[in-house]
């Protein structure tokens, strides 16, 4: 649909997603959790299906006039079992990551159990336990972390906690950690102790579904994942099993009496459980995303999505840097900035000022608060979208060094900017929409 609607209805609501969209063009996207999503996605995000209620799942209704956004629902469903190594359970409903892992933690746990998760400032994410996150409230966790000698997660350590502590649960995943997975070792650790083993894969969906990195469906008994970052979807959530199975709780059927399976307990958990209606454009966009997915360019995006993150990480690793873990196997990449005498918070503010966007992280052992951390978490997938190759990640890596040599020097901003306007005009953002403004 044309933005002139918008333009005529709501002027100041038009500047501000103008001002965003020219933002988006001139700054350099390097937070590892955004992408941009095709414009087929963001017109199937703003269609009519924005107007549908459709409370319950295709077929099973409490709402008339479902037929269409069945289709949409069922597409997004098979595409993403295709995806996913043929996952025989698949909801797409859920609006986000963080309700996607709350279904899991309703489903598979109960108040008070204990889960063992990765350490969030070790990588791992506010819904793996953090106190102040409705999972560390309400559940009884204990961390794994990395290793200091590599920054590796340790396994030794996740063992020997899972045997100390006897969870009901393992989480596997992260939001800042550069390595890949051994889902097959956690799955021993899980079976040895009697846990459901679920991987949230949040950043890593895309280069999984690609298969540049290892896959967790063969062996977790849950994955959830967001269906933006390296998916390139719509912002929303996702749940899946490689493999159904009959709960092991002893919840059965009220009328027949047969043992459910843990997907319908997933699905009510979802609706009624902690939702109402689905967003019926949401599921819309994913369906559209998922297709591109599977279409055979969608891998080698993923491949130069690693290869930039490789090249940018090496190349700020030569002028001193220290990336956790000494490299990175996926899209991102942590830096510990303490060997260069500024906090994280500091970092992020002088780069945005130069037009490169990114985020302040906690880092292993930090010293710093939350609130000012000591590194920096940086991705390639948005980058890599627009066109970048290893090339424009080696630049990228030069002027993130000058601002942080100075932070404070406005001609080295100002220079940086410049050299950044002339690079990213070669990768326009949205030409079709940049026309309407």
């Amino acid at each position: 649909m044309s933005i002139d609607f918008l333009k005529n209805a709501d002027p100041a609501v038009w500047e501000a997603n103008k001002n965003e969209l020219v933002r988006q063009n001139e700054k350099l996207e390097m937070i590892a959790s955004e992408n941009f999503t095709s414009l087929a996605v963001m017109a199937a995000q703003g269609g009519v299906m924005t107007n549908k209620y459709a409370e319950g799942y295709p077929g099973n209704r409490y709402y008339g006039g479902c037929e269409y956004v069945d289709v949409v629902e069922n597409l997004a469903r098979e595409r993403a079992a295709k995806i996913f190594s043929n996952a025989e359970y698949v909801n797409v409903q859920p609006h986000s990551g963080s309700q996607a892992n709350m279904a899991v933690y309703f489903t598979f746990v109960k108040p008070g159990d204990t889960i063992l998760g990765l350490d969030l400032s070790h990588g791992g994410h506010l819904t793996h336990g953090n106190k102040m996150n409705f999972s560390g409230r309400m559940y009884n966790f204990f961390a794994y972390q990395t290793r200091k000698e590599d920054g590796r997660v340790d396994l030794d350590q996740a063992k020997d906690l899972a045997q100390k502590h006897k969870p009901k649960m393992i989480s596997i995943g992260a939001s800042a950690y550069s390595r890949d997975w051994d889902y097959a070792a956690f799955r021993k650790i899980a079976d040895e102790v009697g846990a459901f083993l679920w991987a949230d894969i949040a950043h890593t969906a895309g280069l999984i579904a690609a298969g540049e990195l290892n896959n967790p469906m063969a062996h977790c008994h849950v994955v959830t994942t967001t269906t933006h970052k390296t998916l390139r979807g719509p912002r929303g959530g996702m749940i899946l099993m490689g493999k159904d199975f009959e709960n092991p709780f002893g919840v059965t059927a009220p009328k027949s009496g047969r043992v459910r399976k843990m997907g319908e307990l997933l699905d009510s958990q979802i609706i009624p459980g902690i939702q109402g209606g689905p967003l019926m454009h949401v599921i819309a966009a994913k369906a559209v995303a998922f297709g591109e997915v599977l279409k055979p360019g969608f891998k080698d995006y993923a491949q130069q999505v690693k290869l930039n993150a490789k090249a940018l990480c090496e190349a700020l690793m030569t002028r001193g840097f220290q990336v956790v873990s000494s490299g990175t196997d996926n899209h991102l990449m942590l830096i510990d900035l303490r060997n260069k005498k500024i906090n994280g918070k500091a970092a992020q503010l002088a780069l945005d000022e130069a037009n490169i966007t990114t985020n302040k992280n906690s880092v292993p052992w930090d010293t710093e608060s939350p609130l000012l951390t000591s590194g920096l978490r940086l991705g390639s997938p948005a980058l890599t979208t627009r066109g970048f190759k290893e090339a424009e990640f080696k630049l990228i890596a030069n002027w993130i060094d000058a601002i942080i040599k100075a932070p404070e020097d406005e001609g080295i901003r100002k220079k940086v900017r410049g050299e950044i306007a002339e690079v990213t005009r070669k990768f326009p953002l949205y030409p079709e929409l940049l026309k309407g403004i």
